[in-house]
């Protein structure tokens, strides 16, 4: 190996070794820098879309399901259907990204995305709407892993790098409570159906501007598609998703919920089997094996299962024990929101190349660990909740939030050859989807069950003290998972400081 490379970042490998950036003679031709800027915008518009529908139609599923007639066993399925398919698909994703060109891929997505949403705004029936969300989630298949795919090989300079990947974490990091905030306001200014239209005109000026995105080349030699491989994968996640979604209402000692996850848990050990001797791999097992790379997965998967719990806790408290309205409690998150957009941007992406990846990922865990421990403070009688818990908390779980997401993002596809990008975004993203999906199962049924017991052995037990009770005991196992998280991160993303 030349000495040279040992030089240059993981981004900087992959740019050099990506034909597209390259002009006859061998010598670097870079992009201009408005069209780099061009693709964070696309990026992060696609970014918004695919993190703001995991959330922005649970606030207008009751309306839904009175417009549609549906039944509360199936109203469900407007959730599930897209998170079964998005997080099921998602590393045939990365690697369709990677054999159709990333820029084309995040184009076919862009625009099935915004012809499923306008297929869901239109339901005439509960099908129609579970069939459009399935097919939002497919195509939120493609977009995730070839969004991050594209900003991994067009920003290469670490100060640019870690200003687009900050603006990016930022988005997704907002992204669900911009969803509560709109899918309230839609609801009840508008309809229930611009939850699903307003995804049309993102998604199209995001495709305006992916015109100006730098066309990158397919990888050349991958062969036919790992059929094996992607069958148990997509079988697994969506398996071990949709157990997560069941325990909810069934609990974890359910046998649907037991055979689902035993299923899950065997399929995927079944992909892991297979994708060890598959010649062409739908993941190659060196992409999650990296020991700083396997950090970031494991941090971002137990910060969004704390994070998702915290979310279902500010949406059940403020409006079942404070009386808030939907709209209100969306907009008490905006804190949340603006807090992670300063973490993001004003400081992960001003020190991203400055100090070590794990000196902004481990303060951000234990900063949001931090926020959950004060609202486990909270009783029945607590005064002043806003301003004494709730914005302290907000503030601080946002800026944990805004400060793990880039440099976890960025090690998720740093010293990647051009043909793993595509996996590596894909897996990222896949961490997340799991780790929502657990958490809301997880936090939930132990909040149901702390309830429970508090109202089975508490002498003179209210309603209300059973609730908050509950809330506090699911948000100190989200406190416990975040520290755990920390020193989990302390330990495997630890690197030289970069350049």
């Amino acid at each position: 190996m030349n000495p040279a490379d040992d030089e240059l970042t993981g981004a900087e490998r992959c740019a050099a070794e990506t034909p597209e950036l390259h002009d006859t003679k061998g010598e670097t031709a870079p992009e201009p820098a408005w069209r780099r800027w061009w693709t964070l915008l696309a990026v992060s518009a696609a970014q918004l879309l695919v993190v703001l529908d995991g959330t922005i139609v649970n606030i207008a599923l009751p309306s839904a399901q009175s417009a549609l007639g549906m039944s509360d066993a199936s109203r469900q399925w407007a959730i599930t259907a897209y998170a079964l398919a998005f997080g099921g698909l998602l590393l045939i994703g990365g690697r369709v990204s990677s054999a159709l060109g990333h820029r084309r891929t995040f184009l076919i997505g862009l625009i099935g995305f915004a012809a499923a949403s306008a297929l869901g705004g239109a339901a005439v029936d509960p099908g129609m709407l579970f069939g459009a969300r399935a097919l939002q989630g497919v195509f939120a298949a493609l977009l995730a892993p070839a969004g991050l795919s594209l900003l991994t090989i067009t920003f290469t300079e670490p100060g640019e790098r870690g200003r687009a990947f900050g603006v990016f974490a930022a988005v997704g990091a907002a992204g669900s409570a911009v969803g509560l905030v709109a899918g309230g306001l839609l609801t009840e200014y508008a309809s229930w159906r611009w939850c699903l239209y307003v995804n049309v005109p993102v998604a199209l000026l995001a495709v305006l501007g992916a015109t100006f995105v730098p066309r990158d080349r397919p990888v050349r030699g991958e062969g036919r598609l790992d059929v094996a491989g992607a069958l148990l994968s997509a079988t697994g996640f969506a398996a071990i998703v949709y157990a997560f979604n069941e325990a909810e209402p069934l609990g974890w000692g359910s046998p649907k919920v037991l055979a689902l996850l035993a299923g899950g848990v065997l399929l995927l050990a079944a992909f892991a089997a297979v994708e060890v001797r598959a010649p062409r791999p739908l993941l190659p097992m060196r992409v999650v094996a990296h020991r700083v790379r396997a950090g970031a997965f494991v941090s971002i998967t137990l910060l969004f299962v704390a994070m998702f719990g915290f979310y279902l806790f500010m949406s059940y408290y403020t409006q079942t024990i404070l009386g808030y309205s939907p709209v209100e409690a969306g907009l008490t998150l905006i804190i949340n929101a603006v807090a992670a957009l300063v973490g993001a941007t004003l400081i992960a992406g001003k020190l991203h190349g400055r100090v070590a990846p794990a000196a902004l990922i481990v303060p951000g865990l234990l900063a949001a660990a931090a926020g959950m421990f004060l609202l486990t403070r909270l009783t029945a009688q607590s005064t002043d909740v806003f301003p004494l818990y709730l914005v302290p908390a907000l503030l601080l779980t946002g800026l944990g939030l805004g400060c793990v997401l880039p440099p976890t993002a960025s090690l998720a596809t740093a010293d990647m050859p051009p043909h793993d990008i595509g996996a590596a975004a894909a897996a990222y993203n896949a961490s997340q989807q799991l780790g929502a999906a657990l958490g809301t199962a997880l936090l939930n049924t132990v909040a149901a069950s702390a309830t429970a017991s508090y109202l089975a052995s508490a002498v003179d037990a209210t309603a209300t003290a059973a609730s908050v009770h509950g809330y506090t005991t699911a948000l100190m196992v989200a406190f416990v998972i975040l520290v755990a998280a920390a020193c989990v991160a302390a330990a495997l993303t630890r690197t030289p400081r970069s350049r």
